[in-house]
């Protein structure tokens, strides 16, 4: 499958679209760091990663609406302490004058945290990143105890990059997430990645706690194949969990077409109606409609 015919694969299904809840758009002095990180293969990457769609952030928001992705996000994400609110100013920005993006938001466990996160929810955020394998840090780290009682009390989803790949370090892994759900059970947790390479244990994770869910984010492409397979005898698991799987690319940051994320999903061979599910309907449950389709 190539991009051009993605508007026709989600027409085919009966959709009035994609709804991705794993997109990246970064202030331009931050995403062309990342950039360079991917560029050089850094120590958090692992391997060569060659990024397919570098263009501008209006290049790119039109590549999206062209695909015929509906709902998008922004996904920023502190790496350092003293960063998520700029980084929370610019996502907020940019989301007013992209009315089909999420607005995004991130956190650090840093003094002052869990007010900036009550203003965040206040103010209406629609969903948080945190990336712990990037920013090095316990997702149960004391500071973070009054950012997840708002997070939770407010039902604003989390994705969380929590699973070890590409690369693992002492704050990756299913444990520290576990330890967070169990003082928190109802949080709205979105696992990036599904959870890759622990899937089994984030599987359990989203089977075990009612608002835990899952991004299909780069899993089952060839890229990924190749480093962190998923085990076949678990797909039906992904069945079981239907309505806890959410469309998830990467996107801007894939060393392939968009569509081959799509033509993924597709061969796994779990039937329209998961695809349907997972392409459109949870994300419109869990996170709202986009604004043309209220």
């Amino acid at each position: 499958m190539i991009d051009d015919e993605v508007t026709a694969w989600w027409q085919a299904l009966g959709l009035p679209g994609l709804y991705d809840v794993h997109t990246h758009f970064l202030p331009e002095p931050v995403q062309r760091k990342v950039f360079a990180q991917f560029d050089q293969a850094g120590p958090k990457i692992g391997r060569p990663w060659p990024i397919r769609y570098r263009g501008s952030h209006e290049e790119r928001v039109g590549q999206l609406r062209a695909l015929g992705v509906r709902r998008f996000s922004s996904l920023p994400y502190a790496h350092r302490p003293g960063i998520a609110t700029y980084l929370n100013d610019w996502a907020r920005a940019f989301s007013g004058q992209v009315p089909d993006c999420l607005w995004s938001a991130t956190f650090f466990p840093e003094p002052g945290v869990a007010g900036y996160v009550q203003t965040l929810v206040e103010g209406g955020v629609q969903v948080f990143k945190v990336h712990v394998q990037v920013g090095e840090f316990h997702l149960d780290d004391p500071l973070l105890d009054d950012v997840w009682a708002v997070i939770e009390e407010a039902g604003t989803p989390v994705v969380v990059h929590a699973g070890s790949g590409p690369v693992g370090n002492a704050f990756t892994g299913p444990e520290p997430l576990r330890r967070v759900l169990d003082r928190f059970p109802r949080l709205a947790v979105v696992i990036a990645h599904l959870g890759a390479p622990e899937y089994a244990d984030f599987l359990d994770l989203a089977d075990r706690f009612e608002r835990t869910c899952l991004d299909t984010t780069m899993v089952f492409t060839d890229f990924f194949e190749d480093a962190a397979p998923y085990p076949r005898e678990l797909l039906p698991r992904l069945v079981a969990l239907q309505d806890k799987v959410l469309l998830g690319s990467d996107f801007p940051t894939i060393p392939y077409p968009y569509a081959h994320q799509i033509e993924s999903l597709e061969r796994l061979d779990l039937g329209e109606q998961w695809l349907r599910a997972v392409c459109w309907e949870n994300g419109c449950r869990i996170f709202g409609p986009p604004p043309e389709c209220e």
